[in-house]
């Protein structure tokens, strides 16, 4: 069982920036697809950004420019460096891994994000 543990959530003003991290225990990370979905109150799950094993990066259109993934497969971790965050931004922001090879994926806990204007 693969268990993910995210950090770096919290307040801040329109503008502003936060980095999630997000550490993942499992041997196969480097060969794993990991990302960041997001959810706010009422909505539905969506797809933040993912980073494949091969480093190819997926944003969603809202992000673009503001949002950079990055993986670090020697600490196990996958990190968001969010910047211009504005107020649709809030939400709870998941960890994500998924393992091509068997289609099993993987969520954290969560990590609360929230913007004020």
């Amino acid at each position: 069982q693969v268990q993910l543990v995210e950090s770096g959530g919290g307040k801040v003003q329109a503008g502003g920036s936060l980095r999630l991290s997000c550490t993942a225990s499992t041997s196969k990370f480097d060969i794993s697809t990991v990302g960041w979905y997001r959810q706010a109150p009422g909505r539905q799950r969506d797809l933040v950004a993912t980073i494949t094993a091969g480093d190819l990066r997926d944003y969603a259109a809202s992000v673009k420019g503001r949002f950079t993934i990055s993986r670090d497969n020697d600490k196990n971790t996958v990190d968001l460096q969010m910047n211009d965050l504005q107020v649709e931004d809030s939400a709870v922001y998941f960890c994500y891994l998924l393992q091509r090879w068997s289609n099993d994926q993987y969520w954290g806990q969560g990590t609360q994000v929230t913007v004020s204007s």
